[in-house]
Parts: structure tokens; C-alpha cells; sequence
């Protein structure tokens, strides 16, 4: 009778807390900030009306019409100048109503003005500090390293908790939200009503400043369970070799309980990013919770680790991949299960896989009916949306039930180069038309800015690998305190603006909590569909061609601009028509101009020469001469649409190994065209015999 007593206050203690109240009830500051590092807290199923949000300088412009049943001005780019309203010449940037907390700060600049937060309605402001104040690490208690820093590339991030009890309003100087460089972010959780919040007062007391202190040590002690070693924890080795074609299992495990961490090292990673991407991406882990039909966890291995590009060194709270051990990922995500866990691993590849396996896990510390199950799935344009007016919105998740959005891995290819992004994140929760969470933009939402290309790591966020913006890319995002729970269905895009034929092409993983009887679409993606569809030699040159980017200039008549240019903003130009996917332009201003080239010729001989040029809308007409002599027919270089030409014969030569004058002298234009700009894709000289 004792026993069974003592059960039942347990439970009641765990679902209620103490004096009968449940325990997410009445938080005090330290309790709020315990959340910023606290992996078990977003595995408990949300409560009735506790609510995430966003408060950000998305462009106003960009609506739903609900009466037509149509998105507006969706794609608008010039989100650095939206905000809520005006006070006077004030601008609001945030006015939330509790209570709740803003969890994340984020800028693209900061400047000299004053931005103030009032709380709960009143009128003196809680913080008056210039904008810098936020994020300099000099002002308190702005000024722990690990909560409060800009990333080497260039955003300003600030995760110290603002607390409020009935409203948080955010007001800034009139000549901030001006311009296009005015971008900001406040990251918040509206609590159920009948929650209690600590209002969050300056100077801090004793115990709140200790808390923050905490979280920042833990937050710059990445690579280690956040939680510390947990009551009852047992770790489960193994070494597997798995055939081709066949599932190792690396751990089955009975009675309920928490996978708490796993690490992993896989023998005969190979050199090189492309070689390791795609190593990475034929090895997939399977998770499966209590003997269901599907697992709740399937992805490449590289990418669930979190950098699908490769073993770049890299540390964030919750995962990434160290030099320990010769190599080792790991991962901390709270994984509860009811009866069974089975962690497997897919090997797809045409050879034996080995690898050594930690997976720890603990008892649970609360009812498992008030806990989620732990989802991660890997997928490339699955459930994209078929409406025109949102074809550029590309899915990350979309799951119906109830649970908590947790995280975000995106691996880029862009072989082009050049910024991949510009893409804001939008979320829809409960089936909205219009998302709670509307972004600024794509290295905004992953924490950094200006679409940098350096790498960083944060225990948040991070960019473990770029190669400057061309190539492989890995970014991260961690939704830990700022998670965004959902009691019906989740819907989340980030916005792709180049097509997969330029090609930018996306993969994703995302990270979700979800109740065992809620609706995760997503089917583990055949080998074939997850590697091969990148390549170095993805870059068409033509054979022993002369680039005309490569052409040295020898004159200008009048000095004009001549510049090799990339298609790497142009989503007309699909890859590989122009030889090296660049061309030489000039931009001729009227008839007359002229230019001229060195044409190197490496010996002497009788060549034909070819050339094959550009046309665009305004591209004008162009006569070609090889020192002083006409070669070929004048050349019209208008068309209605940007496009390489087919290449052309310009006439056979007697060319000595020598330099030689490669001249394009500017005539009528065509009469629709609306310039007179040239373009020259290469040369090609070829032997007459």
C-alpha cells in the first residue's frame, strides 16, 4: 500500500508539482534561463496555449489576401524596413502581450541610436541603451561571451532572457527601420494565461546574475551532455561492420527510458569535401521508438550530425564532431521511448562500413505521457507547395499533431557561387494562412549576416562549412528556449529564390518532438536520390577554347568597363552554357566604341577562328577584326532573352606565335534592343591543315 502511495504522489508531483499546481505554472528568472540549455524541457508535450513568435523587420508589403485566397508581394526583399507602427516618429518594433519572454536578439547592424523594451505596460523603460548596448558585451547584463557576441561572420546574436509578466513593447529612434541595413530579430514564447513570469528588472539580483553565469558556461562547454551525467545512466559500446546493402544494429533497447547521447567514429572517411559528402550520404541512421512500422529518426549520417559536407571540426550544444578518438560525431537530443529503442544503421554504399558506437541512456525523470517522441528526417523537395503564388517557398517540415519544432540543418550546393540566399523563413502554425514567424532573410534565420561565407560555430547556430559561398555548405540552427511548439500541425519553408537549374539545390534535416500518435510524412530517400546530384565537373569548358574572361585589354575607345562576369545572380542561365560559366562583358555605351583584346597565339600556324559571343535585351551589334583585318559578318547580339549564341566563324588567319589585336568595334544596334553591350563567351582557334 506504501508502494503504490508513493507512485501515485510521484506522478502528481510530476505533472503537477508542488501544492498541486502544475509546474510550468510560475517560473522564476533562473528557470527561465535553466531553458536556454535544457534538452529534456522541449521533449514535454506543450501545454494548451503556450505559443512561439517572432518579431522581426519582414517587409509589411508582403500579405495574404484572405478574400481573393492569394499571397501578395510574398517575395519582397527590402526587409530591413518593416516594423508595427509609428509612436509619434518612434518606431515599434515589438509589442507582445504575456506573458512570456523574448529568448533571442539578432541584428545585421547596429548603430547610434537608443533602442528601449518596456514591460508590462510601464512607462519607464525596463532598458534604454543604445542599439550597440545589446550586443557589445559591455553593458550588463548583456555581457557573457557565450550569450552575447557577434559571429566572425558579422551577425550580432543575443540570447539573455527578457522576461515579462503582461506585455513587452520594443521602441526605437525615428531614423532606425529606415533602410535596408535596418534588419532585427527578437526570438519570443507567449506562455498559457495563468502563468507566472518573473518581470525582468535592472540590476539583476545575486541568483539571476548566477544563472546567466551558469548558462554561459555550459553554452561554452559544448561536446559534453549539457545535463551532466544523468541518475542511472548506462552506455551501450559496440563496433559494427555492416555488408553492403545491409542494416547494422548499434543498439536495442527494452523498457522505457532516454537515449540521452550518441557518439559515433566511422573508420576510412575519405579526403576531400566532395568524396566525404558523398561517403556520408550512403551511411543513413535509423531510429526507431517502441517497435513502430516507421522510424522517427532517418537521415545520412553526416547530415543528422549536422554538417552534411564533410568532418569539419565543430562544437554546438547538441551536436557536431570533434577530433577525440580520431573523428567523432556526437549528438545530445533527449530521446524518450515507452517500451523499446532500436538505433540501426543503413549502409548503401558498395562497401563494408565499420564503426564504433556509444549510445547512452537513463531512466525517465517524469511520466512518459507527458513526453514527445524525438523525429529527425532527411528530404530534397518533398511537399513543396503547388500554388504559384508561393513557389519559391521551399519545405523544411510539414507534420500534423502535437509537438515542438527544435532545430534546422540545411546543406547547400552552389556550385555558381556567388550568395545562395535571400530567402526569409516562414512558419505556419495550426494551419494559418499567415505565419506566426516571419523572417528576414535566410543567414538571418541561421544567426550570421550579410551572406557571409566564413565558417563559425556557436553552441546555437553555426556555418561548419563553406567554401566562400561556392560549392558545400552546412549551416545550423538550434530552437532550445526559443522551440517553437505547435498543438495541431507545423508548417515551415524558408524561401529558395534560385531554381534547381542554375542549380542551388537544398537538403535538409529538421528536428522535431512529436506525440506518438501524430502524423511525421516523411519515408527514408533512396541512395540514388541522395548522392550524384552534385560534381565538380559540373562547369562546362569548352576544349582548347580562349576563355574571353582570360583576354587581357589593350584599349578602350572611350575607357568604358570591361568585366568577366559570372552567371552567378542569373537564374536564366542554367549551368554550364557559358565555357567556365563566365564571359567577358563590356559595356559599350553607343556605335563607334571600340575595344580591344590580346589574342595569344601559342604557334604559328593557319587557324579558323570560331567565336561564340552573348545576346541579351541589351546587347548591340559588333564588328570583329584580328589586327586590322575584318573577320567575319557583323555580329547582332540582340535577343529578347539572355542567352549564349551558337558559335560563329569568323574566317581563317595566318596567325605567328605571337600576341595579336582582337578588336570589336560597336555599330548600328538593332533597333530593339536597349543598348549596346557586349559579350564574348571564348575563342577558339582551330588548326587548318
Amino acid at each position: 500500500m506504501k508502494e503504490t502511495l508513493l507512485s501515485t504522489a510521484l506522478v502528481l508531483f510530476f505533472v503537477t508539482g508542488v501544492a498541486g499546481t502544475r509546474a510550468a505554472d510560475t517560473y522564476t528568472y533562473p528557470d527561465l534561463v535553466k531553458q536556454l540549455t535544457d534538452l529534456e524541457r522541449i521533449a514535454q508535450v506543450p501545454p494548451e496555449g503556450e505559443k512561439g513568435g517572432l518579431a522581426s523587420s519582414y517587409n509589411r508589403i508582403s500579405k495574404y489576401d484572405e478574400a481573393a485566397d492569394k499571397y501578395l508581394n510574398w517575395y519582397e526583399n527590402l526587409d530591413g524596413s518593416g516594423f508595427v507602427r509609428k509612436e509619434g516618429e518612434f518606431k515599434v518594433f515589438a509589442d507582445i502581450q504575456g506573458p512570456g519572454c523574448i529568448w533571442r536578439m539578432w541584428a545585421a547592424t547596429i548603430r547610434g541610436i537608443h533602442v528601449k523594451i518596456y514591460l508590462d505596460g510601464d512607462e519607464k523603460p525596463a532598458i534604454d541603451l543604445p542599439f550597440d548596448g545589446y550586443f557589445n558585451g559591455k553593458s550588463e547584463p548583456f555581457t557573457r561571451s557565450n550569450l552575447v557576441y557577434r559571429t566572425s561572420a558579422d551577425g550580432f546574436d543575443d540570447y539573455t532572457p527578457i522576461s515579462f509578466q503582461k506585455s513587452c513593447k520594443i521602441v526605437a529612434d525615428p531614423n532606425f527601420g529606415n533602410g535596408w541595413a535596418d534588419y532585427f530579430q527578437y526570438s519570443y514564447t507567449i506562455f498559457p494565461p495563468g502563468t507566472t513570469v518573473p518581470t525582468f528588472k535592472l540590476p539583476l539580483s545575486g541568483d539571476d546574475s548566477a544563472a546567466l553565469d551558469e548558462a554561459n558556461r555550459i553554452l561554452g562547454n559544448c561536446g559534453v551532455d549539457p545535463a551532466g551525467e544523468r541518475q542511472g545512466q548506462q552506455t551501450e559500446t559496440k563496433t559494427v561492420a555492416i555488408d553492403p546493402g545491409q542494416t547494422g544494429i548499434v543498439a536495442d533497447l527494452d523498457g522505457a527510458g532516454a537515449i540521452t547521447a550518441l557518439r559515433c567514429h566511422i573508420d576510412g572517411i575519405p579526403a576531400g569535401i566532395d568524396e566525404q559528402t558523398n561517403f556520408l550520404r550512403q551511411i543513413a541512421l535509423r531510429i526507431t521508438w517502441d517497435k513502430q512500422d516507421s522510424p522517427a529518426v532517418w537521415s545520412p549520417i553526416g547530415d543528422f550530425f549536422a554538417d552534411a559536407a564533410g568532418t569539419s571540426p565543430y562544437s554546438s550544444l547538441v551536436s557536431g564532431f570533434t577530433k577525440d578518438k580520431d573523428g567523432q560525431f556526437y549528438c545530445y537530443w533527449y530521446m524518450p521511448y515507452a517500451s523499446h529503442a532500436t538505433v540501426a544503421v543503413d549502409n548503401d554504399s558498395a562497401k563494408p562500413v565499420s564503426m564504433s558506437w556509444e549510445v547512452v541512456h537513463a531512466p525517465l525523470t517524469k511520466p512518459i505521457d507527458t513526453l514527445l517522441r524525438f523525429h529527425a528526417k532527411w528530404h530534397r523537395d518533398t511537399f513543396l507547395p503547388t500554388r504559384k503564388d508561393r513557389e519559391l517557398d521551399w519545405t523544411l517540415l510539414t507534420t500534423k499533431g502535437k509537438g515542438r519544432y527544435v532545430g534546422t540543418q540545411l546543406h547547400i550546393w552552389s556550385p555558381r557561387g556567388g550568395w545562395w540566399g535571400e530567402g526569409d523563413e516562414k512558419f505556419f502554425l495550426e494551419g494559418e494562412k499567415f505565419p506566426s514567424i516571419f523572417g528576414t532573410g535566410s543567414e538571418d534565420y541561421f544567426g550570421y549576416a550579410w551572406s557571409s561565407g566564413k565558417t563559425f560555430t556557436q553552441a546555437l547556430h553555426g556555418q561548419p562549412t563553406n567554401e566562400n559561398n561556392k560549392g558545400h555548405i552546412s549551416v545550423h540552427r538550434w530552437h532550445i528556449a526559443d522551440n517553437v511548439p505547435f498543438q495541431q500541425s507545423f508548417d515551415g519553408y524558408i524561401e529558395k529564390h534560385f531554381p534547381n537549374s542554375r542549380p542551388t539545390l537544398y537538403a535538409s534535416v529538421v528536428y522535431w518532438y512529436l506525440t506518438p500518435d501524430g502524423t511525421d510524412p516523411y519515408a527514408p530517400v533512396p541512395v540514388a536520390d541522395r548522392v550524384g546530384y552534385w560534381t565538380r565537373t559540373a562547369v562546362y569548358v569548352e576544349p582548347d577554347a580562349i576563355e574571353g574572361e582570360s583576354l587581357k585589354v589593350i584599349s578602350q575607345q572611350p575607357p568604358g568597363t570591361v568585366e568577366a562576369k559570372g552567371t552567378d545572380l542569373i537564374p536564366e542561365i542554367a549551368l554550364s552554357q557559358w565555357s567556365g560559366d563566365r564571359m567577358l562583358e563590356w559595356r559599350a555605351a553607343a556605335p563607334g566604341n571600340k575595344l580591344e583584346l590580346d589574342l595569344p597565339v601559342a604557334k604559328a600556324g593557319k587557324y579558323k577562328v570560331l567565336a561564340r559571343f552573348n545576346k541579351a535585351p541589351n546587347y548591340g551589334t559588333f564588328q570583329a577584326s584580328i589586327d586590322g583585318n575584318k573577320a567575319g559578318d557583323p555580329q547582332d547580339l540582340y535577343s529578347p532573352a539572355l542567352k549564349p549564341a551558337d558559335p560563329v566563324e569568323l574566317g581563317t588567319f595566318d596567325l605567328t606565335a605571337d600576341k595579336h589585336v582582337l578588336s570589336f568595334e560597336a555599330a548600328e544596334k538593332n533597333k530593339s534592343s536597349g543598348g549596346s553591350f557586349f559579350g564574348l563567351d571564348y575563342i577558339k582557334l582551330v588548326p587548318v591543315q
